[in-house]
């Protein structure tokens, strides 16, 4: 018999992001095993039978396994880490730090120790602080522990503008870089669309790119306030993410990544640049051309994150 290529993935708390998550694995077939790790066994259990009725229309069947303990992830290739507090009404997602750093404290050292070797997706916010703190924390080479940083927010910026332009998002190639947050920006110097330059794009001018950056940047109060909680978009994201790891694909996203080596000057912080993504995690960060402007918004995203930081620790 031919052996079949395994990849385990763990979906590290349970919430509404990481079970639609596991969900959106599921219907593409991506994980050969599918972990969900939380302290709620009895939710567990109530979720790895709603999510193995679908077994007939998946992909494939991959096995489920729900755990209360860390040892259980042995073997894992990628943890998705979506454990902790979920922004509320008012709340930005900067207020979630202390909080959800101690969770992240508790909860992923044991989790590495059971399976060193896997891959660290950081997804629950404040997404950069808290992968920048797992890097130190994990003292795993660079590039295996990355946050989903911006990947949503332009895959946001990308849609809202489709529908001004009456064009398909994957044909807009533009990043919302820096924080996963308000003092996030549009790399507008780099964004194309079929090559031609944002700025000197037909039906385009820079009172409407604007108007699409702050609907961008606006849109997950918008949806909180309206359901709650946002989870469709961003576990559809990490599906991608997913998919890009296993298949080793060298995809070229928006991710959180620590600075270790200076970013236009901008260093020990994660935000979001482009990187290269594949089965060993981010292989590389791509400096992209930035304004002054754009540069100048680099750091204060960045500053805006150390100072941040600085206060919860």
């Amino acid at each position: 018999m031919l052996k079949r290529e395994t990849f385990q993935v763990a979906i590290v708390g349970c919430g509404r992001v990481g079970m639609t998550t596991a969900y959106s694995l599921l219907l593409q077939g991506i994980p050969t095993r599918l972990i969900l790790y939380s302290r709620n066994l009895k939710k567990l259990e109530g979720e790895k039978l709603d999510l193995e009725h679908g077994f007939p229309f998946y992909p494939s069947i991959p096995e489920i396994t729900i755990t209360t303990k860390p040892q259980d992830l042995k073997g894992t290739d990628l943890i998705i880490y979506t454990a902790g507090a979920a922004q509320k009404p008012g709340q930005t997602r900067l207020d979630l730090t202390k909080t959800n750093l101690n969770i992240l404290h508790k909860i992923l050292p044991p989790i590495l120790k059971a399976a060193p070797h896997a891959l660290v997706l950081i997804v629950a916010n404040p997404v950069d602080l808290l992968t920048y703190t797992a890097h130190r924390l994990l003292d795993l080479p660079w590039g295996r522990v990355f946050g989903s940083g911006t990947t949503l927010d332009t895959a946001r910026f990308r849609f809202q503008l489709s529908q001004h332009l009456h064009l398909h998002p994957d044909s807009i190639h533009a990043y919302i870089m820096g924080e996963h947050g308000d003092s996030s920006f549009l790399a507008q110097s780099a964004a194309t669309i079929g090559g031609i330059p944002l700025s000197y794009y037909p039906q385009l001018n820079q009172k409407l790119i604007d108007q699409v950056y702050q609907e961008t940047r606006d849109a997950a109060y918008k949806i909180i306030d309206g359901k709650g909680s946002t989870y469709y978009g961003i576990a559809t994201a990490l599906s991608h993410l997913t998919k890009a790891i296993k298949n080793d694909a060298n995809l070229v996203l928006p991710l959180s990544i620590p600075l270790i080596k200076p970013y236009y000057q901008v260093q020990n912080i994660s935000l979001s640049v482009p990187v290269v993504l594949n089965r060993n995690g981010v292989r590389q960060t791509l400096t992209i051309y930035l304004s002054e402007t754009e540069q100048q918004a680099l750091h204060h995203s960045a500053n805006t994150l150390k100072q941040t930081l600085k206060q919860t620790t």
